[in-house]
């Protein structure tokens, strides 16, 4: 089924708007104590991508065997307490004991934390009209590193050639690195997955093609509609219909819900992954956004559990658990969160963005507030 050619997976907008399921055009909702919510969205993906920072793409029995050893619970309900990468630096921001339970005093660096505060300063640079070029520019301006696709496409930024052709040249176009830049745009269109899913577009074309789009505009419409969705998985049922319905991404998150009763636990969640997407690249879009469908089944709306579970499946769990935050916290609002997630992050995010090392928690999401409508 997977990387077959012969089904229609479109790059244009235009053409993956038409090709999406019925319903797919959700009237805009109206959000109730929005910068209660928008808080709890960015509080919630800052935690989970912390959570999962120290043991990034591990297996599973390699976060047992860490757990275990340092006196963390697992699946985690608090930030590790111990860590197998001692002071390896992370982007050469933050060691990686920086994440630990003992060690936290902010919300530290992170590709996942850097891409959110990124398109927060495109949006407000640009507008909600920015274009592709208006990516690329912002890009060479103040990005100095990237990794796998988005590497790519700043080499290719760098070296003359156009922003539009950036991806023409990329072998990681499917790959998660377009769905972790989503949350900015959920954010600034909170209980509206259309303008959500229609505005992360032009970010993802500079860097993915086929699912890699889909992966960004599923994300960001899921995101925009927790704000106003009856449960997160309804969320994610919203961010399914902005994207085209034979797509690779949608038959397998139409797979996702199929299975449900089958998810009875993270390990099983996963052994339901393996098994359906065998030789996939374990940071490809479509199998971490099943993981994050399989998180959500599992913790409902308990924040904790929800991004606890998203951790322990594995797979690129800093990334996945930071979106399975972003949509929980934005259903939930701040007050849903439990604060030991966050109660030590003192109001700094921390990014490798050239000149814009640090941000306040308070103003960014004031930023993000005062970007909707």
């Amino acid at each position: 089924m997977y990387f077959n050619n012969d089904i229609k997976q479109p790059d244009a907008l235009a053409d993956i708007l038409a090709l999406r399921p019925q319903g797919a055009d959700i009237p805009a909702a109206k959000v109730t104590n929005l910068r209660e919510r928008v808080k709890g969205a960015l509080i919630g993906r800052l935690a989970g991508c912390m959570l999962g920072v120290p043991v990034e793409n591990y297996p599973i029995l390699r976060m047992q065997a860490i757990a275990a050893e340092t006196g963390t619970e697992f699946p985690p309900v608090t930030y590790w307490k111990g860590t197998d990468r001692g002071e390896y630096m992370h982007y050469g921001i933050n060691p990686i004991s920086d994440y630990l339970e003992q060690n936290i005093c902010c919300a530290a660096g992170d590709d996942d934390v850097t891409y959110v505060m990124l398109n927060l300063l495109l949006l407000e640079r640009y507008g909600k009209e920015y274009s592709v070029d208006d990516v690329g520019r912002l890009w060479l301006d103040v990005l100095p590193v990237a990794c796998t696709a988005e590497d790519e496409a700043l080499q290719q930024l760098r070296a003359g050639t156009k922003a539009e052709r950036a991806a023409c040249f990329n072998g990681y176009v499917e790959w998660i690195g377009a769905a972790i830049r989503a949350d900015a745009f959920g954010y600034v269109c909170a209980g509206d997955p259309v303008g959500a899913a229609k505005l992360s577009y032009n970010d993802a074309y500079l860097t993915h093609r086929k699912n890699g789009i889909y992966g960004e505009m599923f994300c960001a419409a899921a995101i925009a509609a927790a704000f106003t969705a009856d449960s997160p998985l309804d969320a994610v049922r919203a961010g399914m219909k902005q994207i085209p319905a034979e797509s690779e991404l949608y038959k397998a998150l139409e797979w996702a819900f199929s299975v449900e009763k089958q998810v009875t636990c993270y390990a099983r969640a996963r052994m339901l992954i393996d098994e359906k997407f065998g030789g996939m690249h374990p940071v490809h879009t479509i199998n971490n956004m099943v993981a994050i469908v399989f998180a959500l089944m599992l913790g409902g709306s308990d924040y904790e559990r929800c991004i606890s579970e998203c951790i322990a499946i594995g797979l690129d769990n800093d990334c996945t658990g930071a979106t399975v935050g972003s949509i929980v916290g934005a259903y939930l609002g701040i007050d849903g969160i439990p604060a030991h997630w966050y109660d030590r992050f003192n109001d700094t995010i921390m990014t490798y963005i050239t000149d814009h090392g640090r941000f306040s928690i308070e103003d960014a999401v004031d930023r993000f507030t005062a970007l909707n409508g």
